[in-house]
């Protein structure tokens, strides 16, 4: 159950370790972090010890320190740091862990990897909680936050904008998913809304195929919701939502016109939907992802 993630970053390998061991750079990229000071030390020799703090909402920080126990650079020009850390507050899940970092070069980049652990508090409880769910979340966190570092090195990406940017896409995306599947649901497979059957109608539909075709439509829409949540990164859903928009408003201007001038009208829905499509397909140009990254260490390693 350790925590183990890996990720190819083309840098050299003087501007990753920078990246990395600097505080004022290394906290602006991980996401476990929102604050981290270095101690000051005799000399080189000594560990180097530091304090960190983690929001964690609410506006409540956890704080806890560790050290930096050895960092070398190998012949083979690879390089790694090992570290200890530990948090005295009673609100922190975990109670003391280690890990290690390494800079590995490689043909096309630096194969840059992490593998840590840690011990909980709160007893059983805490062991569970953490299993269940903090501890997934720490992996993906890592992660995450390790691909944000790649495009900030790689393509010049500032992590705080691939920060605002992940979060202009999740508003948008689930935007657009409450939209699919609640006009799916409620107004078409639960009420079977008489404005719903009345534009079927002006369609054409016949009378006995009304119903039918009404539950088809919601049943659609609930599937292209589902949709945004199972392809979250894929750009496909938002053009799908841009087409259906375009097709509905025209098909209602052209059989039900009447259905324009109401407060609450197509109109207006469909282009608040193509505007979050829109938004959602901006905001997805350069995001961090964890799928990115390698969450399994080799068998011969």
């Amino acid at each position: 159950m350790s925590i183990y993630v890996e990720i190819l970053i083309r840098a050299p390998m003087d501007r990753l370790w920078t990246h990395t061991q600097i505080p004022e750079l290394h906290e602006r990229w991980d996401l476990r972090f929102s604050h981290i000071d270095y101690l000051p030390r005799a000399s080189e020799r000594e560990p180097q010890r530091f304090r960190y703090r983690t929001r964690v909402g609410l506006g409540i920080e956890v704080a806890g320190d560790g050290e930096s126990v050895g960092e070398r650079d190998l012949e083979d020009g690879s390089r790694s740091s090992a570290l200890k850390f530990r948090s005295a507050d009673p609100r922190s899940i975990i109670r003391e862990g280690s890990g290690y970092w390494k800079y590995i070069p490689m043909a096309g980049g630096i194969r840059f990897l992490t593998w840590y652990d840690y011990e909980t508090r709160f007893g059983a409880v805490g062991w569970f909680l953490d299993r269940l769910a903090f501890r997934p979340l720490m992996g993906w966190a890592t992660a995450w936050s390790f691909d944000r570092l790649r495009l900030w090195l790689e393509e010049g990406i500032d992590p705080e904008y691939a920060a605002r940017q992940t979060l202009i896409h999740g508003v948008s995306r689930t935007g657009l998913t409450f939209v699919f599947a609640y006009h799916g649901l409620v107004p078409k497979l639960l009420q079977h809304h008489a404005d719903e059957l009345a534009m079927l109608r002006d369609a054409g539909i016949g009378e006995s195929d009304v119903l039918p075709a009404l539950m088809t439509l919601g049943a659609a829409e609930l599937l292209i919701a589902l949709s945004m949540l199972l392809f979250w990164r894929r750009r496909w859903p938002a053009v799908l939502t841009l087409g259906l928009m375009a097709i509905a408003t025209v098909s209602v201007a052209i059989s039900s016109p009447r259905f324009l001038s109401p407060a609450f009208n197509p109109v207006s829905l469909n282009f608040a939907v193509a505007c979050l499509a829109v938004i959602d397909l901006i905001a997805l140009r350069a995001l961090p992802s964890a799928t990115r990254c390698r969450r399994r260490q080799a068998a011969d390693e």
